[in-house]
């Protein structure tokens, strides 16, 4: 047997992935340990909770792969600074000998690897490049013998879009559209000036967009950025001050829209709401021509997508409805932290002579449930340890309690099995609603999540009923795809007349109000429990009891903290938010009966805003 393991560091999403013999054994993202969102170091933790769930050590280990080539990226780096001389000279002179100290990676993993395995020789080290690797992560673990490939992310050495053709065990580019032109950072661009982080801002901009009107689409394709008939794409570099300085936009970007930039935590306007809806048709539209033209290269049925903009789900939304493909894949970790998974599945592919089994139907990501798991012994010594008090319930009385909590409109803490790989809590750790409630939405951005009220939650639903609920005929495991509600669950005549803006929340649109966006979309998760059958039976008893196969699912944190990774950080959250429930295990916690929480400092400081 032949262990792999896949690196992605240093620039943000840290995490290791681990296979043998081309299976994924684990994926864990270093965020979920260093408890640092998008944790960018290198990812010891997760490297040492890799070989311990496998039970190995890093001499068992037969190729380090690596996500990106760090000599490449330098280089544009460096072309980059010269082509904008003498703007940015100085940071470029501040900032060099890093810059040219990554170059080394292999030093710098050796370096790292002595500190935590002093004793173990470290394995060879395979490089791969940065859009091979999103590449790799999307084509090799799909269902498909056959399929296009689409890469769209901010940028990696120079690529910021390719295109793929995968064919059994071998992935064939296509063409490429290089840096500076990139869609990923002009959506960033506009992420930034709507007042957002970027990098982890851009999911706050799509959930913006349908309270706003498209009113900018004609300046932004006429201004910013040039589509071309056949997919590829300029920007307009006098906009934009990503490539040597400081922020994304320059003071042009800031004239032409007549404003500037608004200030994170400030009100949020008409204005961001109609810029966010004109970036995402934009966006819409490119990732369509992109779609159009691979499908002209290839002829290929399928389409697998991964990157950064992959995690678009409504531009993934709009590109299966528009039939170009019979089925998409995305990879449920299309950042950086998939890069790991690629890495080491590319290595795989080019070192071993290996073939790819793919059955037409089932992808290899196990659910994305690729994490540690923790069994009822460490759960309870965990639970008396910090003097919880709980209750041990068999699997049918658990699931029987919990759906009386749910159905009574409690917000539930919901940890189980192996937690997720990627950005999406798929039922493992997981916070769970009610979506009949009219006011449940505000209440858990509010009261629990400690976000901005006008987020959207995402739904549910079990896999053999989702086509009852939403407009959706394919399965969406990893709640990366948006489709209407169904128009048989919406509410009819519906007045809008005098509601703009977050005043849309007011109204109730649908039968599931708290998972249905204001343009009657939602972000659906279908269950089917081949991967996750307590998730599955909880789903179903909620059925049972309400008529209703559909249940909010959001991650378990709060806002600015990674994914709750541990028993510890599951109650350590419970009890800092008004969540009334906590199902961990077989365990049932209710809050009243939980002893005093207190901590010397406010929480709240700990995490920095996303």
């Amino acid at each position: 047997m032949t262990y792999i393991l896949g690196l992605s560091a240093f620039y943000h999403d840290s995490a290791v992935t681990l296979i043998k013999d081309g299976q994924i054994v684990c994926a864990l993202q270093e965020e979920r340990f260093s408890r640092v969102k998008q944790d960018k170091g290198f990812p010891r933790h997760a490297l040492r909770q890799c070989l311990a769930q496998a039970g190995i050590s890093l001499g068992d280990v037969a190729w380090l792969a690596y996500y990106e080539d760090p000599e490449i990226k330098f280089e544009r780096i460096c072309s980059t600074y010269k082509r904008n001389f003498p703007r940015g000279a100085l940071a470029f002179a501040q900032q060099y000998t890093k810059f040219a100290a990554r170059k080394d990676i292999k030093g710098i993993i050796a370096e790292e690897l002595r500190a935590l395995f002093p004793d173990q020789p470290m394995p060879p080290l395979f490089v791969s490049q940065h859009h091979l690797s999103h590449a790799a992560s999307a084509f090799y673990p799909s269902p498909y013998p056959e399929a296009a490939v689409l890469c769209v992310d901010g940028v990696g050495e120079w690529a910021t879009t390719t295109a793929w053709h995968g064919q059994g065990a071998s992935l064939k580019p296509l063409f490429e559209v290089r840096f500076p032109h990139s869609l990923g950072l002009l959506y960033s661009a506009f992420t930034y000036y709507c007042g957002f982080k970027v990098d982890s801002g851009e999911y706050k901009l799509m959930g913006l967009a349908p309270y706003g009107e498209p009113r900018y689409v004609d300046t932004i394709l006429d201004k910013l950025i040039t589509l071309n008939e056949d997919g590829s794409f300029t920007l307009e570099r006098q906009y934009f001050d990503y490539e040597v300085g400081e922020r994304m936009i320059s003071d042009a970007f800031e004239r032409l829209f007549g404003a500037p930039a608004r200030e994170p935590e400030s009100r949020i306007g008409q204005r961001e709401m109609d810029l966010a809806a004109s970036i995402q048709v934009v966006t819409e539209r490119v990732m369509l021509a992109l779609a159009q033209r691979i499908k002209a290269q290839t002829n290929a049925e399928y389409l697998c997508l991964a990157g950064g903009v992959a995690l678009n789900c409504v531009a993934n939304g709009k590109l299966l409805r528009s039939g170009l493909f019979k089925g998409i894949f995305v990879q449920p970790a299309s950042g950086d932290s998939g890069g790991s998974l690629g890495a080491a599945l590319h290595c795989h592919y080019q070192t071993a002579d290996a073939l790819r089994t793919v059955d037409g139907q089932h992808d290899a990501m196990q659910g994305a449930y690729l994490g540690n798991a923790y069994d009822n012994t460490q759960i309870e010594q965990t639970l008396q340890r910090l003097g919880a008090h709980y209750q041990k319930l068999e699997p049918a009385a658990l699931i029987e309690s919990t759906v009386r909590q749910l159905a009574d409109d409690k917000v539930v803490g919901w940890f189980q099995g192996r937690m997720e790989f990627g950005p999406r809590s798929l039922g493992a750790r997981s916070i769970l609603g009610n979506p009949r409630s009219a006011s449940m939405q505000s209440v858990m951005n509010l009261k629990i999540k400690n976000r901005e009220s006008f987020r959207p939650f995402a739904p549910a639903v079990l896999a053999e009923q989702a086509g009852q609920w939403f407009e959706l005929d394919t399965p969406s495991p990893y709640m990366l795809i948006v489709a209407p509600v169904h128009p048989d669950k919406r509410l009819q005549g519906l007045d809008e007349r005098g509601y703009s803006g977050i005043e849309k929340l007011q109204l109730t649109r649908s039968q599931i109000p708290a998972v249905t966006h204001v343009d009657c979309s939602a972000r659906v998760q279908t269950v089917d429990g081949r991967h996750n059958p307590r998730f599955r039976e909880l789903l179903a008893g909620f059925a049972a009891h309400t008529g209703c196969p559909v249940l909010i699912n959001t991650s378990f944190n709060v806002r600015g903290e990674p994914i709750v990774e541990s028993p510890e950080d599951a109650y350590r959250c419970f009890m800092r938010t008004e969540m009334d429930c906590l199902v961990i295990g077989d365990y049932l916690l209710s809050k009243p009966e939980q002893p005093h929480w207190h901590e010397e400092a406010d929480w709240r400081n700990q995490y920095a805003l996303d």
